[in-house]
């Protein structure tokens, strides 16, 4: 039986390989799971009783954009988060951002562009799903590096003319997973208006927009508006996964401009997955009440601080502007896990995992991914064994 060659050369996802390096060895201690990033924080207490109050709702199909109160409950809270006043037939909920992030490119992405093989771009190290997404509608992926020289962001103004001509979409991630890096008004204008000259759109992932250090990170339909930037030009996604510690909710949205929403649910109507009516009810909430965010984003900040101690005067540590990750310098990146593992029971991720070989490099290879998600008291000890381990 043949099978699409497109996904021949894609590497198995992040966890499963994870697995295979190190659950033949045993931990070197009490196991602590700083891998992926899933939030640990208490979720808001308002769920359960939203929850039971309508149960009724899991015997009827939902509406497939989104209950119109979930709708104006996101369209309020993107108004107040970056002044920007979308209508609603601009949003639509999603099952998690991942979920849009890869109906976006096959809803969007042409056949050819300018008559050749369109190109899709994305930062290197990146989010799987950006890759996978880009194979299944026959573009080619463009890795572009990521790394300490570029700011933890890519440069796609560097490359070369004929490439830009074929982009149809551009992935950014800001805060970025896994650096932490925050992309600028600056840079965002920056590439809106490289998306203007080449004809492409920007497929903006936000989902860590809600855990930063000092100052609440820039989004990209706030930097669109204020430079009158083509509304098809902007696709933001935002999940309640980070900001509400809610990673089982699934629950998340997709703003675009109204030629690119129509498109997009024109797909879910066909093919889409729509979020149960209990939980759009609980999303619904959530998108109103900042408190709980506030409460989490503190005992983030508090994480920071006690990395901040715990790595001082370690040569390559870089504190994250955002997001919950360590990106952490290493001199390979499966050696240092395996080594942790086996002689601490701190489980971190290779970078090079997270990275595809661009170049003859992969800009992943010499760093681990550290997720601080657990509480305070455990991530700091999670930090101590790393740094004892690896750094001295």
């Amino acid at each position: 039986m043949a099978f699409p060659e497109r996904f021949s050369n894609l590497p198995d996802y992040a966890f499963p390989r994870l697995r295979k390096l190190l659950d033949a060895h045993a931990p070197g201690g009490d196991p602590i799971a700083m891998t992926i990033g899933e939030p640990r924080h208490a979720m808001p207490e308002f769920v359960g009783p939203i929850l039971a109050a309508n149960l009724s709702g899991f015997g009827v199909y939902p509406p497939n954009d989104g209950t119109p109160e979930l709708l104006a409950a996101i369209s309020a809270w993107i108004a107040r988060r970056y002044g920007v006043t979308l209508a609603e037939d601009r949003l639509m909920v999603l099952n998690g951002t991942r979920e849009g992030l890869f109906n976006a490119c096959i809803a969007l992405c042409p056949e050819t562009k300018n008559g050749k093989r369109p190109v899709v771009l994305m930062p290197n190290p990146f989010y799987q799903v950006y890759a996978v997404a880009a194979l299944t509608v026959g573009a080619e992926p463009v890795y572009v590096p990521a790394t300490a020289a570029t700011g933890f962001l890519p440069d796609y103004g560097s490359l070369p003319k004929d490439v830009l001509d074929r982009v149809a979409l551009a992935y950014i991630c800001s805060p970025a997973n896994p650096q932490g890096a925050v992309a600028s008004r600056d840079y965002l204008a920056d590439l809106l208006a490289l998306a203007e000259t080449h004809d492409f759109r920007v497929l903006a992932d936000e989902c860590y927009s809600e855990i930063w250090r000092e100052t609440p990170p820039p989004g990209l339909l706030q930097v669109a508006e204020a430079q009158g930037a083509d509304p098809e030009r902007a696709l933001v996604f935002h999940s309640l996964s980070k900001r509400s510690n809610l990673p089982g909710l699934r629950s998340g949205f997709v703003a675009a401009g109204p030629q690119s929403m129509l498109r997009i649910r024109q797909l879910r109507a066909f093919a889409g997955a729509p979020l149960p009516l209990p939980l759009q009810r609980v999303a619904e909430a959530a998108w109103a009440d900042e408190g709980h965010v506030t409460t989490s984003r503190g005992l983030y900040q508090q994480k920071f601080r006690e990395a901040d101690c715990i790595f001082a005067g370690q040569q390559g540590y870089q504190a994250p502007e955002g997001g919950f990750f360590l990106w952490l310098p290493v001199e390979d990146g499966e050696t240092a896990a395996l080594k942790l593992w086996r002689e601490t029971g701190v489980r971190v991720l290779p970078g090079g995992y997270l990275s595809r070989e661009a170049g003859g490099q992969n800009p992943g290879k010499g760093y681990i991914r550290v997720a601080l998600v657990a509480t305070p008291e455990e991530t700091q000890r999670g930090l101590r064994l790393l740094r004892d381990c690896l750094y001295r």
